[in-house]
């Protein structure tokens, strides 16, 4: 961002700012007054490196617990030593406010950490070197603090901050080369011109040489050709205010707050950020679209077991897909990992990769992965919005997906960025060096025979300005023969391409030459020989479980309110696989849902030999009879699975509606009644029993 950019972007920023302080800092000074001392004295310690985010999400905290777990994620986030018992980060920061409190509240009315001297010591910790400007009759008492810059923060590599006593007196105040203006580090100021910054600096110059510069430019030697000061000065005192805050992900606070409900309070405090790879990948066997994902946490903690002599961690991965306020999917999976010491140290350098993949719906989602590591009480979380398109009614180019290698698996399991029998092994960051191959995978949709003349083009193309590499070659498709869905993979050494950002395109032309779809990656090339990849983990799953897919799509499309098309993957689940009970009780379920009674009790059928699904086989055999108007036989199959269990509420307003129906008010009222004391917060249960026992 040049300067005048981001000088603009602070103006912008103060504006809409100033916009919004009335009503947001009312009620944050609220929020903050309600809290109880300890917390209040908190936030005047991390006042100056606490940013925007993690405080909203502090305030909105609403009990102590979550606040003292909060405290403890907030230092830990910053602890450059996490494996260790000390937090060196915290530790400093409780040095530096001490030193603020009685070294700079002296002659004023406020906190040492209050004042400008104290703040920027709180920030920058001490100064390299003091420079103090007291025994003159023409300067006010001033002090440079020389600092050395992080340029990672944006921080020029030497800069010296100004401060003054404005008139000779009272606190010293951070000096502002624009707002304050030389002149204001004069005692006599009578027959001066505010305006004339050279006049100025050399009126200074003849007082005080060095203070001269400072009066200009925070950065010794770095003025205008008039002398007057900068407006980078305020950039970087932007920066150096902002510093605290720019190697800090707040993620962590927003999960604390979003998540606390599902990650376990102990895990809250140890966020760790990730990298993830997300592809939808239809499967060509299958037929199916899947969501395929890799995530590298950037930190794993492990552990020894002694009876194996190895090393440990244990992941839960919990993954969700939602639309709105509907929650359409949701599984979870243990990776129990263990490793030798090689291992270990690879891990450790290069990251370890969970990767797994499952079927999702048409339409747009959004997909939330949770990773937790038992070990050492870590989480991450990856959040996607994904969108699975429907057929097109054209061919189309899926991918390319890239990866680092391929391998070669059967072709009858079912994995994680594999299509057919190749699998490439992916790394989020999509960064090869030369020992490594650009392998990637693509699908073509609706392969028929008309495009067995045409190609597939594969343009690689350097991305620099000057002299950038252009590759080229052609894959001809008259060897393969017509499918819904074409799976083809493809490699090109990376030792090929120079360093540099790169587009992988593939385009699908027909037999006369006519462009007919086009796709797309980028990936980069870096100058080193090797570099690690994440060593990757995933399960395979064996392609004759494929029914399982179908239901699952189908419960999906159930939640999604696509009843024609949870219907269709329901038909093919229970085509290959009859005499699966899961699948058939799930059908029944959608069956009734959709008043297809006379279908949804032939279904149900087929689980009433298993003894652990009785209760729901009599359940929805009483639901569907209820659908028909058979309320006398609802009643005997809603019995029988009252017997088996009692305390079901939709069991329970079900006979009471069925007793109703037939004319037997005080059974009614009594089932009724058994189900409002299992739940009182049933409202129009409550209407109902009273509407009977009014009637005669």
């Amino acid at each position: 961002m040049n300067m005048n950019k981001r000088i603009l972007s602070l103006v912008c920023a103060g504006l809409a700012a100033a916009a919004l302080v009335a009503s947001g800092d009312k009620a944050a000074k609220s929020a903050q007054e309600s809290l109880g001392e300890k917390y209040r004295d908190w936030l005047k310690l991390v006042g100056y490196i606490i940013a925007p985010k993690e405080k909203e999400v502090f305030l909105a905290l609403q009990t102590d617990r979550d606040r003292d777990f909060y405290l403890e994620a907030f230092w830990r986030q910053r602890d450059p030593t996490p494996g260790t018992p000390e937090n060196e980060y915290k530790e400093e920061h409780l040095r530096r406010f001490a030193y603020a409190n009685k070294f700079y509240g002296r002659g004023t009315v406020r906190a040492g950490w209050m004042t400008d001297r104290g703040r920027i010591h709180i920030i920058l910790g001490p100064p390299v070197s003091v420079e103090r400007f007291e025994v003159s009759a023409h300067i006010v008492p001033c002090e440079g603090w020389s600092y050395y810059g992080d340029p990672k923060k944006e921080l020029p590599a030497h800069f010296v901050l100004l401060f003054f006593q404005r008139g000779g007196v009272g606190e010293y105040r951070l000096y502002d080369p624009v707002a304050d203006g030389p002149a204001s580090l004069l005692v006599n100021k009578r027959d001066v011109d505010p305006t004339d910054y050279l006049e100025l600096y050399q009126k200074i110059k003849e007082i005080e040489p060095t203070l001269a510069d400072l009066s200009i430019s925070y950065i010794p030697g770095e003025y205008n050709f008039d002398y007057s000061p900068s407006l980078r000065n305020a950039i970087l005192l932007a920066d150096i205010l902002e510093s605290p805050q720019k190697d800090i992900n707040t993620n962590y606070a927003t999960h604390f707050l979003n998540y606390k409900g599902v990650v376990s309070t102990e895990y809250l405090t140890n966020y760790i950020e990730s990298e993830a790879a997300v592809a939808i990948i239809p499967d060509p066997v299958i037929g199916l679209p899947f969501v395929h994902f890799s995530v590298v946490p950037k930190s794993i903690s492990v552990d020894y077991y002694d009876p194996k002599s190895q090393y440990y961690c244990a992941f839960r991965l919990d993954v969700s897909l939602r639309r709105g306020d509907k929650l359409l999917f949701q599984y979870n999976r243990d990776f129990t990992l263990y490793f030798s010491e090689e291992e270990l140290l690879r891990i450790k350098a290069n990251g370890l990769a969970i990767e797994d993949c499952f079927p999702a719906a048409e339409g747009r989602s959004k997909m939330t992965i949770l990773l937790q590591n038992a070990v050492g009480k870590e989480f991450t979380i990856v959040e996607r919005d994904i969108e699975v398109a429907g057929d097109a009614g054209a061919p189309k180019i899926f991918g390319p997906y890239l990866g680092y290698r391929a391998e070669t698996y059967p072709r009858d399991i079912h994995l994680p960025f594999k299509v057919l029998d190749s699998k490439i092994a992916v790394d989020p960051r999509n960064t090869y060096a030369a020992a490594d191959s650009v392998a990637f995978l693509f699908n073509l949709s609706r392969f028929d025979e008309k495009l067995r003349s045409g190609e597939i083009r594969v343009r690689v193309q350097g991305l620099r300005e000057k002299n950038p590499v252009q590759k080229s070659y052609i894959v001809r498709l008259q060897s393969y023969q017509p499918s819904r869905m074409l799976g083809l993979s493809q490699s090109i050494p990376a030792g090929e391409l120079e360093p540099d950002y790169y587009k992988l395109t593939l385009t699908l032309v027909d037999g006369e030459g006519t462009d007919l779809d086009e796709s797309s990656s980028n990936f980069i090339v870096t100058a080193e020989k090797a570099i690690g990849h994440p060593v990757a983990n995933s399960k395979a799953a064996p392609l004759a479980n494929q029914f399982l897919y179908y239901f699952m799509l189908a419960n999906q499309c159930d939640k999604a309110g696509a009843d024609d098309k949870a219907e269709a993957y329901f038909e093919r689940g229970i085509a290959m696989k009859p005499d699966y009970k899961n699948g058939a009780l799930w059908y029944g379920q959608f069956l009734v849902k959709v008043r297809k009674y006379d279908k949804a009790l032939e279904m149900i059928e087929r689980i009433k030999d298993d003894p652990q699904k009785a209760f729901e086989y009599w359940f929805l055999r009483g639901s569907a009879q209820i659908g028909k108007g058979l309320y006398a036989e609802a009643i005997e199959s809603l019995l029988a699975g009252n017997r088996i269990y009692n305390s079901d509420t939709r069991l329970l307003n079900a006979l009471g509606s069925c007793y109703h129906k037939t004319g037997r008010k005080a059974q009614a009222v009594a089932v009724f009644k058994a189900s409002l004391k299992l739940n009182p917060s049933q409202p129009e249960v409550q209407k109902l029993v009273a509407e009977i026992e009014k009637r005669p």
